[in-house]
């Protein structure tokens, strides 16, 4: 097994996570830039962080269908493309449907990589590594989503407006992957089912296994071929003979983003602060967030192929259960004191004046908190107040919340993040993959969208208890879901899964 070559190609595939991940997280750093920029209300900060997701929607059902005839590859360079395109022009954007406009083009790209790089490499990979080498790319994700908060944090004192730099760097990986990715083969698999270049692919397969693996190959997508599979359709993928394929794909799509991982990833300088940190502690909060995501996918690589994929679930999310539960209970055992220091901090000159009146009071909940502030404060001041202001009142236990957040981001890293691609990339039948995976991750997106889209509004509404409370709960249903539905894919070829799952 010629593994040096396998991961040479894979890696480059995955370089789309990479540009992925560093999009999501490097809007983290500029909300506050942009949110004083654009001047935006709560809905309209929601929407900017999250129209990326509207992209991605688009790139998810659009991505699949087109990598069918058009290939994997091209569909890729079309995305690297895109990412460029996104970075730059967000970044010099003069007005706010403009900086949608950008927001959304980049999340087209977005769409398309995080589809089209794991069914390339699933593709192209042996059995025996196939979980490792589709896992690169939620490692390359980490890792965009780590250097993004780098870059944010050295970037967020520059004099003017550094949050154009923060997006704009982001065009520099971008085109490196748009040229890196000439280098790498079309896929084998889609060579001989769409055009029937078995030569072609074979010099590839040789590469990846030598002469004996890439005859073995061969025969198996030649074996499949003759089966005479029809085109595959959207009827055919909700026919009852899929049924067992979609209830895992679908559920597997919605609890990966429904516990609120992304609302972490764009928002975490946001949460931390709202846990009483200063901007500057907050940037490196989010840093170790990113290493966090980082490390234990690396650790998930390394046994995903060992361990297998249910385990890694079930481990996962009864630890991201565990670690919201413990996020809720220190936000919900904050106190929040009005003592002279902290009234001096608000900047607002009429609500620094109305709030005198509740000098040396305190509050042991958020709830009694905005009670006592809504008897002194209009209906505009109180929503400044709760967006902007409570964070500085607040006393608690911020190492909870701290410890809190990176369980949570280390038990994603090793199971519903990594793992939710690579079942993708291997339960769906060779003749409907394409538009499956597209139908799955544009559902996956619009949960995104969701939880992304209501975030800032939870906080200010329902605060930070009841919002991770509701994580937390979704958490649990996740790994309920796990254990009843899930199955175990490790060391099984493409077809054996096929027959396995597909209901004669």
């Amino acid at each position: 097994m010629k593994k040096s070559y396998t991961y040479f190609i894979s890696f480059i595939v995955a370089l789309g996570g990479f540009l992925l991940g560093f999009d999501s997280a490097v809007i983290s750093g500029a909300i506050g830039g942009i949110n004083t920029y654009f001047n935006m209300t709560d809905w309209e900060l929601g929407f900017s962080v999250g129209c990326v997701i509207f992209g991605a929607m688009a790139g998810n059902i659009t991505a699949g269908p087109l990598s069918d005839r058009f290939g994997r590859r091209k569909v890729l360079i079309i995305t690297a493309i895109l990412f460029t395109v996104s970075a730059i022009w967000s970044a010099l954007a003069t007005n706010y449907v403009e900086f949608i406009i950008a927001r959304i083009i980049g999340g087209i790209g977005i769409g398309g990589a995080i589809l089209i790089a794991p069914i390339y490499i699933a593709e192209i990979a042996p059995p025996k590594l196939r979980g490792s080498l589709v896992s690169l790319n939620q490692l390359n994700i980490v890792l965009g989503i780590s250097i993004a908060y780098f870059s944010n944090y050295f970037l967020k004192d520059l004099e003017g407006e550094s949050w154009r730099w923060m997006l704009g760097v982001e065009a520099i990986p971008a085109f490196i992957y748009f040229l890196a990715l000439f280098a790498v083969p079309r896929s084998p698999r889609w060579l001989i089912q769409k055009f029937s270049l078995v030569k072609v692919a074979e010099v590839t397969l040789v590469k990846i296994g030598g002469i004996q693996y890439a005859k073995e190959t061969i025969k198996e997508i030649q074996r499949g071929i003759d089966k005479k599979e029809e085109k595959g359709t959207f009827s055919q993928l909700f026919s009852s003979r899929m049924r067992t394929i979609i209830i895992i794909a679908f559920g597997i799509a919605f609890f990966q983003q429904i516990t609120g991982i992304n609302a972490i990833f764009y928002y975490a300088p946001t949460i931390f602060e709202q846990a009483g940190g200063s901007t500057d502690s907050s940037f490196l909060q989010a840093i170790v967030v990113g290493l966090t995501n980082l490390v234990f996918t690396l650790i998930a690589i390394r046994l995903i192929d060992r361990l297998g994929r249910k385990p890694l679930l079930i481990i996962g999310t009864v630890t991201m259960t565990v670690a919201l539960s413990m996020a809720t209970l220190a936000f919900n055992n904050a106190s929040y004191s009005f003592n002279e220091e902290n009234i001096n901090k608000i900047e607002n000159v009429a609500i620094k004046k109305a709030i005198q009146s509740l000098k040396n009071t305190s509050y042991t909940s958020q709830n009694d908190l905005f009670a006592g502030v809504g008897v002194v404060l209009n209906e505009h001041q109180l929503h400044n107040f709760k967006r902007n202001e409570v964070k500085k009142f607040i006393s608690i236990n911020a190492n909870l919340v701290l410890v809190a957040i990176l369980l949570y981001v280390a038990a994603f890293a090793i199971s519903l993040g990594p793992v939710m691609w690579t079942l993708l990339s291997e339960i769906f039948p060779r003749n409907i993959k394409g538009i499956a995976i597209s139908v799955v991750g544009f559902f996956n997106s619009l949960v995104s969208y969701t939880v992304t889209q209501f975030f800032p509004w939870e906080l200010t509404n329902l605060g930070p208890t009841g919002t991770f409370a509701i994580y937390a709960f979704m958490a649990f249903l996740s790994l309920l879901f796990v254990m009843k539905f899930v199955i175990e894919t490790k060391g099984k070829t493409l077809e054996e899964l096929e027959n396995e799952l597909i209901k004669s």
